[in-house]
């Protein structure tokens, strides 16, 4: 059995808590949740809900890349929004970050997220050949 290794991206904004950016386990990636933190300042982008989201993937593909692999290979996508009401703000903006195909997802309405966040990503990510 494979052991889990750690992953931090240095092109990510760091961890606000006791944790990884994500641990990799035999050829999949499980990413901890992106906050939408610029990685230059560690404040939050926060303009609307559509920057949260574009700011929480683009993390999210900062993480992926230090691990050699994409949000392209994405399996699994979870979004947490303390905004459901903003679901069709936010779902735009992550389709546009997957103009081929779209990985599984859930969508949770949230109480709060840490730094006052609307929106929160995690996913999981195959690593590996593209054309298993």
């Amino acid at each position: 059995m494979p052991t889990p290794q750690p992953t931090v991206s240095d092109a990510a904004p760091a961890a606000v808590g006791p944790y990884v950016h994500a641990v990799r386990h035999g050829d999949v990636l499980y990413c901890s949740g992106s906050l939408p933190l610029d990685p230059a300042t560690g404040e939050l982008d926060n303009a609307d809900l559509a920057a949260e989201t574009r700011r929480s993937l683009a993390n999210l593909e900062a993480v992926c890349a230090s691990a050699g692999t994409s949000l392209d290979r994405a399996l699994r996508m979870t979004i947490y929004t303390t905004r459901l009401d903003g679901f069709a703000e936010i779902n735009e903006a992550y389709a546009a970050g997957f103009p081929g195909n779209v990985p599984a997802r859930t969508t949770v309405g949230v109480a709060a997220l840490p730094k006052d966040a609307r929106v929160e990503i995690d996913a999981i990510v195959a690593i590996g050949a593209g054309d298993e």
